[in-house]
């Protein structure tokens, strides 16, 4: 059974600029988790989470091997190890921190959890402002809360771990097609359906790649090509972020096959594995 792992491919909305699996793939297997959500609903890593555990505890009853695919890491890591059984946070605390300037909002985590401030970017708006709605809203920092991990399965399954990190001039340019096709393929009347249903913006679905690019085409704010090229262009920054995370905060111990040592990873016979007792 093959179980979606990607935070964009989880919305039955964005089939198209998500790359979801063809219909053909699905038929050929069984699938879960892909297209599961409906865009006017938001799945956090933890609702995804709870949604995987049961995919998983189904597939080991039926006797199959569960395999996740899908490249945000965070819901992997949220599976395995758990997530911070972080408090509900105030409305009003959460309102009033997300409508700071990243800048200040940024200025006043400094102060009220400096550890946190110190590990971000002072431009990551959404990271910022969750840490400093966290400490606001429960008196306590997030790693507070992280020291806290529960509901993870790590320690009752055996991982098998790939962590694929191909060339990046081989990555980059198949970002640039990848995107190209989507166009080609239906992605502009997939966002103004997507922009009909005047969704809010700050919605997971409405942050997809390719969505804003897409919807300022739509708007005439720029052409076509315009919009491939931003589009693109937003596929490549996203890779090179998840190429970074998925070399640095996962394992170890977990194998990255990486295309320029080709040769010392045989990745026929490392998933044959999954298949023995």
């Amino acid at each position: 059974m093959i179980i979606n792992a990607d935070s964009a491919q989880l919305y039955a909305d964005l089939p198209i600029l998500s790359a979801a699996p063809a219909a053909e793939d699905l038929a050929a297997t069984p699938h879960t988790l892909y297209g599961a959500w409906d865009g006017a609903t938001a799945c956090s890593a933890a609702d995804w989470a709870a949604r995987a555990r049961a995919a998983v505890d189904a597939a080991h009853a039926a006797g199959v091997v569960p395999i996740l695919v899908g490249g945000t890491g965070l819901y992997i890591r949220t599976l395995l190890y758990g997530i911070a059984p972080v408090p509900a946070i105030d409305p009003a605390v959460r309102e009033a921190v997300r409508a700071l300037p990243v800048a200040a909002a940024y200025a006043a985590l400094m102060t009220q959890d400096p550890v946190r401030a110190a590990a971000l970017h002072p431009a990551d708006t959404t990271r910022i402002a969750r840490a400093l709605e966290v400490v606001r809203s429960t008196g306590h920092p997030l790693a507070h809360w992280q020291a806290k991990l529960e509901g993870g399965i790590g320690d009752r399954v055996t991982v098998d771990p790939l962590i694929l990190l191909p060339d990046r001039a081989w990555l980059y340019e198949r970002c640039d097609r990848r995107f190209q096709r989507m166009m080609a393929g239906g992605a502009v009347e997939e966002v103004q359906a997507l922009l009909a249903r005047d969704l809010p913006p700050d919605m997971p679905v409405m942050r997809a790649i390719g969505v804003a690019e897409i919807a300022g085409y739509l708007h005439s704010q720029w052409d076509l090509d315009e919009a491939i090229v931003r589009g693109a262009q937003a596929t490549r920054n996203y890779a090179k972020r998840q190429y970074t995370w998925f070399r640095h905060q996962l394992p170890e111990a977990w194998p990255r096959l990486v295309d320029h040592h080709r040769e010392s990873f045989e990745i026929a016979s490392h998933f044959v594995s999954l298949f023995h007792d």
